[in-house]
């Protein structure tokens, strides 16, 4: 069986094409069909390989293997017919769009700082690139920018098939070694890369260019993009959800940024006012608490953060000998805090422990935990 013709390589905007089927073999979820000629891209260059139909039967995968194509598919075809071949053409060409701005993007950084790309994803959502060396904020907003002006350029992207002398003279990107026949993708004074993926067939054709995140990745920098339709569709998701932020602040657009830190300050204002309130209280309920008991036993499940702590120490200067304090429900559990100015109090932990599996410790004078049981027997321990 001859190797499968590429009609990708021959115009990278075929989207339907009729060709006579080789094979269809069974595998597993499906099978495994061989056209003598294909527009459906195989997996290959970081990204996935296509989908669409065949003859209206849905074909969820294309993979090559020596130098044949399989398309994979729910429903066999029968050999030897000729079948009508259609991609699905808003993936295929949103996964150009991608595709081609990573390698502006990448070229970019590569002239700019000498970094390699040394990782591409081409994901269903993001497409990711990781570059061996730092890049600051200040720098990704510049490359933005420079990379939207090279699509606004609308330059032509060359495809050529050079001979190994010619190959040998010319400089270009390349993530690995390649046996045979090298295809360089050529983005005229941005990029000159080997690749073996379908790109559009002028930088105007990717609509945008916008990257969305940044991390810190293995000692250089992964970068996050979404470009053409991806670009838009977020832009959208966001303007939507500006606007429904200020719905519900009552607040233009524009000024929402204000609006926010204004409604941020008044939050911070409120905790703070809400601190000292449930200070006074704690403080008032720990005036009106005995403290005679020879381990003075607290449960209030509204206690949050360091307050069982706070709730403690004020019992303790009012003259409490033994302080134990528990926050929390008998149904989900307590955290726990016991001190005491002058006893040691692991002995009531380690009986916590062997009663109720408490897990927690600390030093004489205090320690801290959690358990779960009932408030009676808990108070009766004690």
């Amino acid at each position: 069986m001859e190797d499968t013709v590429k009609l990708f390589y021959e115009d990278t905007n075929i989207r339907e094409f009729d060709a006579a089927v080789l094979s269809c073999e069974p595998v597993k979820d499906g099978y495994q069909a061989v056209l003598d000629r294909t527009a459906f891209f195989p997996e290959g260059g970081g990204q996935y390989g296509d989908t669409g139909w065949i003859d209206g039967i849905k074909v969820t995968d294309t993979r090559e293997k020596e130098g044949k194509i399989f398309h994979y598919i729910k429903e066999p075809l029968d050999v030897g017919r000729k079948a009508r071949g259609k991609l699905d053409w808003n993936i295929r060409f949103e996964r150009m769009q991608q595709h081609s701005a990573e390698h502006i993007i990448s070229g970019i950084i590569h002239s700019r700082f000498g970094y390699e790309n040394v990782g591409f994803h081409l994901g269903a959502d993001y497409c990711t690139m990781d570059f061996n060396g730092p890049i600051t904020k200040e720098q990704l907003r510049e490359i933005e920018v420079e990379a939207n002006k090279a699509v606004f350029a609308d330059i032509p992207v060359h495809v050529r098939y050079p001979d190994k002398d010619t190959l040998a003279q010319m400089e270009y990107r390349s993530k690995i070694e390649i046996e045979g026949q090298v295809r360089i993708v050529e983005i005229p004074g941005i990029d000159v890369c080997a690749c073996c993926a379908p790109h559009v067939c002028s930088t105007g054709r990717i609509g945008l260019i916008k990257l969305v995140d940044m991390a810190n990745y293995k000692g250089g920098e992964r970068i996050s993009m979404l470009s053409g339709i991806r670009a838009l569709t977020d832009y959208h998701k966001k303007q939507e959800r500006a606007r429904a932020i200020g719905n519900i602040l009552c607040e233009q657009e524009e000024k929402l940024v204000d609006a926010v830190e204004h409604l941020r300050q008044e939050s911070i204002r409120q905790k703070g006012e809400i601190i000292t309130l449930r200070r006074r209280i704690m403080k008032k309920r720990a005036e009106e608490t005995d403290v005679s008991a020879e381990v003075v036993t607290v449960f209030d499940e509204e206690l949050s953060g360091e307050e069982a702590r706070e709730y403690m120490n004020l019992l303790l200067e009012r003259g409490a000998k033994v302080c134990a304090v528990f926050a929390g429900k008998e149904e989900t559990g307590y955290r726990y805090v016991i001190g005491s100015k002058a006893e040691d109090v692991r002995p009531l932990n380690q009986r916590l422990k062997e009663k109720f599996g408490a897990r927690g410790g600390g030093k004489p004078e205090m320690v801290q935990g959690s358990l779960t049981g009932a408030r009676d027997q808990i108070k009766a321990l004690l």
